[in-house]
């Protein structure tokens, strides 16, 4: 896993936002955040630099910061809403999806709140161990540009 600049953060490559919003997590990163077939995780919003999504398990969410966002949103936290069905706080949004085939799927609604388009790429990056970053913008996602010899994860056709 690269380190593109000396004291910056990890990338596992890039992952291409499929047809019905289908993203591959690279094997290594599944592997970092000791994630497995059928887990379910919680999709948080990425940071105001780098935008996107982060994806973390239930434990790892509900240990941060944002564990008030599980806690007062049962459907969430227990995962009796439907897979994928948004749920906002504080006028972020949230849900959940489950790892199948060493991908998600993100809902269109949350894709375009976030600013991420189908056929868009995203840098996955090492988060601060909540979650799994996928950016869309940012200096990071410019010094990655310069880097091909990163892998770009393709969904399924």
């Amino acid at each position: 896993m690269p380190q593109l600049v000396k004291g910056g953060k990890h990338t596992f490559g890039w992952s291409r936002v499929g047809g019905t919003g289908r993203i591959v997590i690279p094997p290594d990163a599944l592997e970092e955040y000791n994630l497995k077939e059928s887990d379910k995780m919680i999709l948080v919003p990425g940071s105001q630099t780098s935008g996107g999504f982060g994806l973390g398990s239930m434990e790892s969410v509900k240990r941060s910061h944002l564990g008030a966002v599980v806690d007062t949103n049962s459907g969430l936290g227990i995962f009796r809403e439907p897979e994928g069905a948004v749920i906002e706080y504080r006028g972020k949004l949230y849900c959940w999806v489950e790892l199948k085939d060493g991908g998600v799927v993100i809902p269109q609604g949350i894709l375009d709140r976030y600013g991420v388009k189908i056929g868009n790429k995203l840098l996955v990056i090492r988060g601060s161990g909540l979650a799994i970053g996928f950016a869309v913008r940012g200096p990071i996602i410019e010094e990655a540009k310069k880097h091909p010899e990163l892998e770009v994860y393709e969904p399924e056709t």
